[in-house]
């Protein structure tokens, strides 16, 4: 198929393709289309930027108009799963846009915002529904939501599924369904955990793919530079500096990471916005909406958030922080070279993540063009350092230092007598007549005052 237009899909359907200025369909398209028009199960691997919305969405839109039908009282028809709200919201404003017209209703379901109003969208049923898996399990949980009825299923991103920790609320889900419907399940990489989960959504399913495994995006030229930690944030700023990006996207392994770059970049008059799951919802949508006008031209993302972002013309994409989890690498590098275009990675590797840059080379098999660091900065050592783990503070090595001078005295108002150690309660005297917190006087109050009691009695 080399065009749409060689699609089996319905009219109406066809016209909003061509309205929206599509012609060739993608390589996933071509795949998958055909045999879900026929009603087959499929088994998607494919990178972000492929073109998979359009490739689930359109075949599933011309079996809902085609069956047309009223969807019951808190009842879907469609139920598309996605891993973060950005990527959800994403998906339904497209299959939105692919529906206009048609009579089918799209809505979307996902944290961070007041769960009543979706309650009451689904009141009347919808269409297409476009959800988290926490914010759904919270809507059936609560009997606003019944799935007996969904006719398609889709799963997209099933990789960053597992990597969130969704896997139990995914099988908490899949008995829920009817066994009787049709299920496209999508994947930037296929490990084996994947594949088991794909078996227990899928019958016979046709796989269909357009890149090998781990593969990185075509186009993306992919350069390292080695560095101390402590000058990632200069270089960053030289380098942003240097460059003038329109559209640069900033991974960071961690929320307050995050944050302190983009703190460090305003304060050197560079305009960026951060965007990770501690920003609220219209933080988010204020953020990505800025990226995407060119209010801004830096956004600092965390991995968890960063799927979903939608962006054409993202020229780079740097990673700070070099993801411990070496499939995130190239879900990264995905978001730049989108649609044929080219793009550029950059990352910038300490010496404890040098393990995961020798892990990205192995899953890839691309080693990255290094780029050395410019004049003034110091060369990093060159012997091996124990991968950093996030989240944990490093470990330091080598005995304790001696304290010098006399030895330290015990406050009054620690636990026991006052002026020595011991694990007792202290007694009112010690308490009250320490420079303690406040509640240790309040307790010497009260004990005071059982005793006025007894000697009331």
């Amino acid at each position: 198929m080399t065009k749409f237009s060689d699609f089996a899909l319905a009219e109406p359907i066809q016209k909003r393709v061509a309205e929206g200025g599509y012609t060739t369909p993608s390589p996933i398209q071509q795949q998958a289309i055909p045999p879900a028009l026929e009603g087959k199960d499929i088994l998607g691997i494919a990178q972000t930027g492929t073109g998979k919305t359009a490739a689930f969405s359109l075949p599933s839109i011309h079996h809902l108009l085609n069956n047309k039908k009223r969807a019951g009282r808190f009842e879907c028809r469609m139920l598309v799963l996605a891993p973060t709200r950005e990527l959800a919201r994403q998906i339904a404003d497209s299959m939105i846009g692919y529906s206009k017209g048609l009579g089918l209703y799209v809505t979307s379901a996902f944290g961070g915002v007041p769960i009543n109003r979706q309650k009451r969208v689904l009141e009347r049923g919808v269409d297409v529904l476009v959800a988290t898996p926490g914010r759904l399990l919270d809507l059936v949980d609560q009997r606003y939501l019944n799935l007996s009825k969904v006719e398609i299923l889709v799963l997209d991103e099933a990789d960053q599924m597992l990597d969130l920790g969704f896997i139990v609320p995914l099988k908490k889900i899949v008995p829920l369904l009817p066994k009787q419907r049709q299920s496209l399940f999508f994947s930037a990489t296929m490990p084996k955990t994947i594949s088991q989960l794909a078996d227990q959504f899928l019958t016979n399913p046709v796989q269909v793919s357009v890149a090998p495994q781990s593969t990185t995006a075509e186009r993306v030229d992919q350069k390292v530079t080695y560095i101390n930690q402590d000058d990632k944030q200069r270089l960053l700023k030289d380098f942003i500096n240097k460059e003038n990006p329109d559209h640069m996207l900033v991974f960071t392994q961690t929320k307050h990471g995050a944050d302190k770059v983009v703190k460090n970049l305003m304060a050197v008059g560079i305009h960026s916005a951060a965007i990770h799951g501690n920003k609220s919802q219209p933080q988010r949508e204020r953020a990505l909406g800025d990226f995407k006008k060119g209010k801004i031209n830096i956004l600092v993302a965390t991995d968890i958030a960063a799927r979903g972002i939608d962006v054409d013309g993202v020229s780079h994409v740097i990673n700070f922080d070099m993801p411990n989890v070496s499939e995130q690498y190239v879900h990264r590098i995905g978001r730049t070279a989108r649609a044929g275009a080219s793009g550029i990675s950059y990352s910038l590797v300490a010496p404890d993540e040098r393990q995961f840059l020798r892990d990205v080379v192995k899953l890839t098999g691309v080693k990255p063009e290094v780029i050395a660091l410019p004049e003034g900065y110091d060369e990093p050592p060159r012997e091996e350092v124990a991968p950093r783990i996030y989240g944990q503070k490093p470990k330091k090595y080598g005995a304790k230092p001696t304290r010098s001078g006399p030895p330290k005295n015990k406050h009054s108002s620690r636990k026991g007598r006052p002026g020595v150690g011991g694990s007792g309660r202290g007694g009112p005297g010690s308490a009250a007549k320490s420079d303690g917190p406040k509640h240790w006087n309040n307790g010497a109050k009260s004990f005071k005052r059982r005793q006025a009691r007894k000697a009331d009695a």
